[in-house]
């Protein structure tokens, strides 16, 4: 587990403490009850200020899953 995937776990922990590391990894909108629009802005805003990026409105409807958010650092994040 690179660095970002540890950061980011983080990030998804704060918002969702009820799942453990293996549940985030594979958290989706569709699979966690608590995530919806709010949740996703919250998110959007944690991950921000955690890799000191900002996420793009054309870039936040992809951003629906653990996997994504990960693929999307990895593409603009040093590791």
């Amino acid at each position: 587990m690179d660095n970002r995937e540890v950061r980011l776990t983080r990030c998804f922990a704060t918002l969702f403490p009820d799942l453990t590391p293996p549940e985030v990894r594979l958290a989706s909108m569709s699979s966690v009850a608590a995530w919806d629009s709010v949740a996703t802005v919250t998110l959007i805003n944690l991950v921000e200020e955690e890799f000191g990026i900002q996420v793009g409105l054309e870039e936040v409807e992809q951003l629906v899953s653990f996997q994504e958010f990960l693929r999307y650092l990895q593409e603009r994040t040093p590791a």
